[in-house]
């Protein structure tokens, strides 16, 4: 697994007691940094500080709803006053509908695809502005968006997750080609099938669902956080430092063409 040095780096992961989150907050960790974890529940929150802690950085939780421009833009600022600064931004946290939610575009519910966009589109807009101001100011910062393999494939059924993380996606871009000359770097990796407890419920817990969508991916198994993880690690570091306005796609293939029999 790929090491680094972010000993004296401040980092921010949203959603960070998520599995992505969580893997990603503990990876940065371990590689010296201090981390801001947000979320909304407050136990899985707790526990996931009490996780990192254990690898001797500073680490805290923060809760807000990122849907709400106010708590976004609070949530950030008191990450900046706590802290002192942000070197990293992970906007990792987002929602999408369950199966049972899951309708065509003119059966959509109106309130899930205001929910949807606000959350994974307006939520790193407003989470990212305090931020980026301040890092302006050190000129420098790394930004990583986690967009998703349904912003680059469309998948059936939920536009609004789609929309959002298509819109992620070239935001992305736009932020990068504005903050270079800042010494910023925003870039996105991007998810496809990871196994996380409610992929395993979805996808993984049936052999015939499971079969069904590991034939779309050419390395025939989900991915794990940690993998992701790795990513936003490299683009975290030093390593990285000429890369910006990249989507680092981490699906198995699944995005690179069709690949099942015709």
């Amino acid at each position: 697994m790929l090491k680094t040095d972010l000993t004296g780096k401040v980092a921010l992961v949203t959603g960070g007691n998520g599995a992505i989150g969580k893997a990603t907050a503990l990876m940065l960790a371990e590689n010296g940094a201090d981390v801001v974890i947000h979320g909304q529940n407050e136990a899985k929150g707790a526990a996931a500080v009490e996780e990192i802690e254990k690898t001797g950085r500073r680490t805290v939780f923060l809760k807000a709803d990122l849907s709400n421009p106010g708590e976004a833009r609070t949530m950030a600022e008191k990450a900046l006053e706590m802290f002192g600064k942000i070197d990293i931004l992970v906007n990792n946290a987002g929602t999408n509908v369950g199966p049972e939610e899951r309708r065509p575009i003119h059966e959509f519910s109106d309130a899930q695809w205001d929910r949807i966009i606000d959350t994974d589109l307006n939520g790193v807009y407003h989470t990212s502005k305090p931020i980026i101001k301040e890092m302006a100011k050190q000129k420098y910062g790394r930004v990583i968006n986690i967009g998703s393999v349904a912003g680059v494939t469309p998948l059936r059924l939920q536009c609004g997750f789609v929309a959002a993380k298509a819109a992620l996606h070239e935001l992305t871009r736009a932020m990068a080609i504005e903050l270079a000359p800042l010494g910023i770097a925003v870039n996105a990796v991007v998810p496809g099938s990871i196994m996380a407890e409610g992929t395993k419920a979805l996808f993984y817990s049936d052999p015939v669902k499971t079969e069904a969508i590991l034939s779309h991916i050419p390395m025939h198994r989900p991915g794990t956080p940690e993998e992701v993880a790795a990513c936003v690690l490299f683009l975290a570091s030093d390593a990285a430092s000429y890369v910006t306005g990249s989507l680092l796609v981490v699906d198995g293939g699944w995005t690179c063409g069709y690949n099942r029999d015709f």
